[in-house]
């Protein structure tokens, strides 16, 4: 049996960038297997496209350039933002994460963004993903399709 669209399949996985460092895995999610439906856009696209055609149980590494993980960094997605808009308490420092919400008509969802820069009267925010412009590999197996 292999992998076809429409599958849901899950994967045992470990993800780490060209040095060497792991950026996630299965054991950092208490060692559960990661599930999705192939052909649903539940991962990015090179995991996903991975997994097509592969039996139970195979082993296999990628390599996933940004376009087909987290796609690249866009230098549009950086704005600098007025400090007195950040709540006087905080204590903004390069390379936090905070966590912006949006709202959309009834709908709102959470967004992490970096500070990138800062100086008294601005504070420069990323909206790219924390893996835009990344090449990312996994060693994956499949152990269950459906």
């Amino acid at each position: 049996m292999k992998v076809k669209i429409g599958d849901t399949v899950k994967v045992e996985y470990e993800g780490f960038f060209d040095n060497g460092e792991v950026f996630d895995s299965t054991t950092a999610h208490d060692g559960e297997p990661l599930e999705f439906k192939v052909g649903e856009h539940q991962v990015v696209p090179g995991f996903e496209n991975a997994v097509i055609g592969k039996e139970l149980n195979q082993q296999f590494q990628i390599r996933l350039k940004p376009e087909d993980a987290y796609g690249p960094h866009d230098p549009n997605s950086v704005h600098k933002i007025p400090r007195e808009e950040f709540p006087a308490d905080l204590k903004p420092e390069v390379g936090m994460m905070l966590v912006i919400e949006q709202t959309h008509g009834d709908h709102s969802h959470q967004i992490p963004v970096v500070i990138k820069e800062l100086n008294e009267d601005e504070i420069s925010l990323d909206f790219n993903h924390p893996m835009a412009g990344k090449t990312l590999n996994f060693k994956m197996k499949v152990v269950q399709i459906n």
